[in-house]
């Protein structure tokens, strides 16, 4: 064994002096340098041999002893974990007959006891999610702590912790039928906690200042950022400032489990919400609903004005030329003694001047009420194909995302049809208020033509 390690030893000299004569042969300068530094690099690699050697031969003489130690902790460990296994099979032993005996001993209270702990998981169960809560915190703790109690094999629950998981039952039934007041702390939508007084409505809704509140995980109350309608924030406030009687008030039926009624009318969108989902094209459409309606309400207003002249007129046997009927008497009365058909296209000229004017502003209005309905198809179509963008980019992994993006794009449709329906209808009321006033024009043009042809 000695001689192998000489021989490593020597080939890994011969190696490092190579490789040193290597590199000395690019530093030196002459041959007697060169020399130099190998008889410099041999003394030095010789010196360190030595002290590796007789580190080699110090570890060699502490293997023995670290052999030597290492068995002897291997035999006692051996010894004591043959002592250890050995106490551990009697001690199992002694675990199953205390098992046996506590069995034994508890006899029909171990199925009271399984009956308890059920009731105790339901009962948890109903404090996490209810209201009753916010008013009487650290109830759940209890119920934590008679469960662990009650699973456990080393301890059994005293007749007091049962008879208080009964008294929360009870207690429970009675406050959700209570509207009661407390105090309490509220988170208000910018993280301020404030001390105020908060109404509790049975297990249902907890309201204060007016406000409808929530209640957190951690049984801590918090004011809804999004609020129900005006209505309902009004009876929530004479709820609070009521001290007796019959008080009406907006009930969430799902309350005590989370409240999804509540928290889907809230976050459904109002009117101007929906309006705005419209984007660009809504608000065209919006402005030329308005103008419609503004042209609309201005011809029926001008045409009444000219009605009632025209009735006056009708009345009247001097002609006025304050309104269309006195102007188309009046070139009856300029051109008396020509005869039937020259008087004829004189008549039906003046009324063809009176037509613009009179009917001005109907086409208008007939083209909003065909144009309308197609803007709004075009804002659908729109927010149909960014719909279907999104979806192409994120998935339709959310059936309520897609729904919420076709419900917008369905709002200029919405928007469109309630421009052009009452276009229409105005359209209809004004062509008939126009159409009754031609046809008093054309019926008195044509009555002045047959009485001049009587007389000749």
């Amino acid at each position: 064994m000695k001689t192998s390690i000489a021989k490593r030893v020597l080939v890994a000299a011969a190696a490092g002096l190579i490789s040193f004569s290597a590199v000395a042969q690019d530093k030196a300068t002459s041959l007697d340098q060169l020399l130099k530094m190998v008889q410099q690099s041999k003394i030095a690699e010789s010196k360190e041999h030595q002290q590796r050697e007789a580190d080699f031969r110090r570890q060699k003489a502490n293997q023995q002893s670290l052999l030597t130690q290492a068995q002897n902790t291997r035999a006692s460990e051996e010894a004591r974990s043959e002592r250890l296994e050995q106490k551990y099979q009697e001690q199992e032993v002694l675990v199953q007959q205390k098992r046996q005996q506590l069995d034994e001993r508890l006899g029909s209270l171990k199925e009271l006891f399984g009956h308890l702990t059920s009731t105790a998981g339901d009962l948890r169960a109903n404090l996490d999610s209810s209201i009753v809560s916010a008013q009487y915190p650290g109830r759940t703790e209890f119920v934590d702590t008679l469960i662990d109690k009650m699973n456990s094999a080393t301890k059994l629950p005293t007749i007091e912790e049962i008879e208080r998981l009964w008294y929360e039952l009870q207690r429970e039934t009675v406050e959700s039928g209570k509207v009661v007041k407390f105090t309490g702390t509220v988170i208000k939508p910018d993280g301020e906690q404030v001390e105020q007084e908060v109404v509790r409505v049975g297990n249902f809704n907890l309201v204060s200042d007016g406000k409808y509140l929530e209640m957190s995980d951690a049984h801590k109350m918090a004011e809804l950022i999004r609020q129900p309608d005006g209505k309902y924030l009004s009876m929530a406030a004479d709820l609070q400032a009521a001290t007796s009687g019959f008080n009406p008030f907006g009930v969430d039926p799902t309350g005590p489990t989370g409240g999804s009624f509540l928290k889907a009318m809230i976050n459904s969108p109002s009117i101007v919400e929906r309006w705005h989902q419209g984007g660009p094209v809504g608000y065209i459409i919006t402005a030329v609903g308005v103008f419609a309606m503004l042209l609309a309400v201005w011809r029926l207003i001008v045409l009444s004005g000219l009605s009632a002249k025209v009735n006056a007129q009708l009345r009247s046997s001097t002609p006025n030329t304050n309104n269309p009927l006195g102007r188309v008497l009046a070139v009856a009365e300029e051109n008396k003694g020509i005869d039937g058909e020259t008087l004829e296209l004189k008549m039906e000229e003046a009324v063809l001047k009176e037509r613009p004017a009179i009917e001005s502003g109907l086409n208008l209005l007939k083209i909003i009420a065909m144009v309308a309905p197609l803007l709004g198809l075009l804002g659908t179509v729109t927010g149909m194909i960014i719909t279907f963008q999104a979806i192409t980019i994120f998935g339709a992994g959310d059936p309520k995302a897609m729904a919420g993006g076709i419900s917008s794009a369905l709002v200029t449709t919405v928007l469109g049809l309630c421009v052009a329906i009452p276009t229409v209808l105005m359209h209809t009321i004004v062509n008939g208020r126009a159409k009754r006033i031609l046809h008093i024009l054309d019926e008195q043009s044509a009555g002045i033509v047959a009485e001049n042809a009587e007389r000749k």
